[in-house]
């Protein structure tokens, strides 16, 4: 019988030949410099000091501590930029929804496809999800974020007002995002994002006036471009770059149309403070939790600025509960609805709930998109 380390078939008296104690049939005077036994080439791993077997390694790195980048996100998540990608497959997708239920739905009309592909139009989809402050008329508070439709302030940062839109805000996202996800990791930035993208849309709730449609995800590229001029601060790299880039979408915004400012610079804002949280917060075992009460508190203020402006369409907490009720009831009947007369080419719009049916009036759209990142004025 032979023992694991050494060979049996030498002659009596001389020294046998050291085999991998993982490999039996392999010789080798190659010993692991931390617990000095045998290993092959295929076993050797390249230390400080001569080679260390796989066994060791792993011991090694159980107790070592992961590498963190200066934001406290670990060096190996978010370097593929996944999150990224994500966010941008939403977005398209979002938009592919829009023009396929406007078609199946009957909206537009073969000959209004290229219009509405290239830059789009107030489609039921976009009515239903971008950010409204509120629908007023002779019967008071008919819809809107201010009735309870909450849903408002998120899907507005998905939707968008034709390709062009889309296209410029999603090649902003993969530039900027990439940095950030590498920087932050996936949850610190989906983070940013979101309550980057809320900042703008809370902002058009409470400074846009009743009636007007918002939609874009400009609240969150400006709020990602505010955010990386803190972390390169914190970097000790160049922040001209970032300060020319937010100026020029800045300037070209008060002079192109249909671009919403309130949103830009709320998102710029927004984005702009949660930077500074994560890039500034001390480092070692409370950078997260210092990190978590500044997010928490950005997310608060953003809520009552909600709160606030919603006790200033005058409804009382049961009215409120009431609205939301009837809101909720009538989108219910309304998606049933929709998913009869899919294939009708007639349009209807029908609330089943009230006794009056609401026609709004033509609602100017305003476009949130970047305008630094190449985006030309889009013109309903």
């Amino acid at each position: 019988m032979t023992e694991c380390g050494a060979t049996s078939d030498r002659p009596a008296g001389e020294q046998p030949i050291p085999v991998c104690f993982r490999h039996a049939n392999r010789e080798t005077w190659v010993s692991c410099t931390r617990c000095e036994r045998p290993i092959c080439p295929d076993c050797m791993n390249a230390a400080a000091v001569g080679f260390q077997c796989p066994e060791c390694v792993r011991e090694g790195r159980r107790g070592q501590r992961s590498a963190v980048t200066a934001f406290g996100a670990a060096v190996s998540i978010g370097n593929d930029g996944l999150l990224t990608r994500v966010l941008i497959g939403i977005n398209v997708a979002v938009w592919l929804l829009t023009v396929a239920v406007a078609l199946l739905r009957g909206e537009v009309s073969g000959d209004q496809l290229g219009q509405l592909v290239l830059y789009g139009g107030l489609t039921d989809l976009v009515q239903w999800g971008a950010a409204l402050p509120a629908v007023t008329g002779g019967s008071g508070l008919m819809g809107g974020i201010a009735s309870g439709e909450l849903w408002r302030l998120a899907t507005a940062m998905f939707l968008h007002y034709g390709i062009i839109h889309l296209a410029l805000n999603m090649y902003a996202l993969w530039i900027l995002g990439r940095h950030c996800e590498s920087l932050l990791g996936r949850w610190r930035f989906l983070t940013l994002y979101l309550l980057s993208g809320l900042g703008g849309t809370i902002a058009e709730f409470v400074f846009r006036s009743p009636n007007t449609y918002a939609v874009g995800a400009s609240g969150c590229i400006f709020g990602l471009m505010a955010a990386l001029f803190f972390f390169f601060r914190k970097l000790n790299i160049d922040v001209r770059p970032i300060v020319v880039l937010l100026g020029l979408n800045l300037v070209l915004g008060l002079f192109l149309e249909n671009i919403s400012l309130v949103a830009h610079v709320a998102g710029m804002v927004t984005g702009g403070a949660l930077g500074a949280i994560l890039a500034y917060a001390p480092r070692g075992q409370r950078q997260s939790i210092v990190q978590l009460a500044g997010v928490c508190a950005v997310a608060l203020i953003l809520l009552t600025f909600t709160a606030v402006r919603i006790t200033q369409y005058d409804l009382w907490p049961s009215q409120r509960l009431s609205t939301l009720w009837i809101t909720a009831e009538d989108n219910l009947h309304q998606c049933v609805f929709a998913l009869k007369s899919c294939h009708s080419s007639q349009r209807h719009r029908v609330n089943i709930t009230r006794e009056e049916t609401i026609q709004p009036n033509p609602i100017p759209m305003f476009n949130c998109g970047p305008a630094g990142m190449g985006n030309a004025p889009l013109e309903r």
